[in-house]
């Protein structure tokens, strides 16, 4: 997510795109493409026409990236995006897409955990076998 480092507090103060992937860890052209899929709003420009990003845009990012660390697609991302874009009437889907999301992750994290459980069983078996393997003997591979 970010590098710990504080977010500017004050609005009118904008970041570059360096800072931005900086902050975020994302690449130059993951930020770019992320505007141009409609993941992020139309970013400001200075007068030299370079990307100037507010404290916003990088909470939102920020957001976007626990989305995506928590497997939901690009397609869903982008329609959380559209919702969002389209104001508060969207608040009831915007929660239904989370929810939705929230149950597909406590999904995945029971079958990690599963597997996770059967990794220690196999683990402790080799640790045993490898305990009761006297010196010098090729027993219980």
């Amino acid at each position: 997510m970010t590098s710990g480092q504080p977010l500017p507090q004050d609005r009118e103060t904008t970041l570059t795109i360096a800072r931005v992937a900086q902050l975020t860890g994302l690449s130059h052209d993951t930020l770019r493409y992320y505007e141009k899929a409609g993941l992020i709003e139309r970013v400001g420009r200075s007068a030299g026409n370079q990307r100037r990003y507010q404290a916003a845009d990088v909470a939102w990012l920020e957001f976007l990236l626990r989305l995506r660390e928590t497997g939901m697609s690009i397609a869903d991302m982008q329609r959380f995006a559209r919702l969002r874009a389209a104001g508060d009437v969207t608040v009831a889907d915007r929660l239904e897409l989370l929810r939705e999301h929230r149950a597909e992750l406590a999904d995945r994290i029971r079958a990690l955990r599963r597997n996770a459980s059967a990794l220690d069983d196999k683990i402790t078996h080799y640790e045993r076998l490898l305990d009761g393997r006297r010196p010098g003997t090729d027993e219980s591979r």
